[in-house]
């Protein structure tokens, strides 16, 4: 299988959306209502959304293709467009997701491996991300890549208040 990790720009957003969309649904569509679902992709993952994020200054996106077809995406934000206040010395992964189709194959490793690249690339000393505390299996992936917890935040899936634990690694 040939893997490519490229960065995605405006002209991609329409692909942007699909995987999106795809991988938030597989992910998270089992344990949450229907309806909580619609709103956050109307609310997070619109053409116009995503858009908006891709011209934003601290925001990039990855688009993770595996044999010419897109298998799932990195986001990754520093500086002031962190979704915490994390100071100029971190880097966020706000979103990493694969279609399970692809899923147990070291993609989410790779992606992962990408940002702390970046991370260091840019001097950085800390790499954090939020995950969901009922998402075991991925706690468990990002423990088993050094990540410790340090905090948690409110996330609001539509009309549900969940909790996302912070987790963090020191580069």
């Amino acid at each position: 299988m040939t893997i490519e990790l490229k960065r995605c720009r405006e002209a991609d957003v329409d692909v942007l959306v699909a995987i999106s969309v795809d991988t938030f649904v597989e992910a998270f569509g089992d344990q949450n209502t229907p309806e909580n679902i619609e709103i956050y992709i109307q609310q997070s993952l619109t053409r116009d959304v995503l858009l908006a994020e891709l011209r934003m200054a601290g925001s990039e996106f990855y688009l993770l293709v595996a044999d010419s077809a897109v298998a799932g995406y990195l986001k990754i934000n520093t500086g002031v467009a962190q979704s915490e206040a994390m100071g100029d010395a971190a880097l966020e992964v706000e979103r990493i997701y694969a279609l399970a189709a692809f899923k147990g194959q070291g993609l989410g490793a790779l992606m992962m491996n990408r940002a702390v690249a970046i991370a260091k690339e840019r001097g950085l000393d800390t790499v954090w991300l939020g995950v969901w505390e009922h998402n075991d299996p991925a706690r468990g992936f990002y423990r088993h890549l050094g990540f410790e917890q340090f905090g948690e935040h409110s996330f609001m899936l539509g009309t549900d208040p969940q909790t996302d634990l912070l987790m963090k690694l020191g580069i």
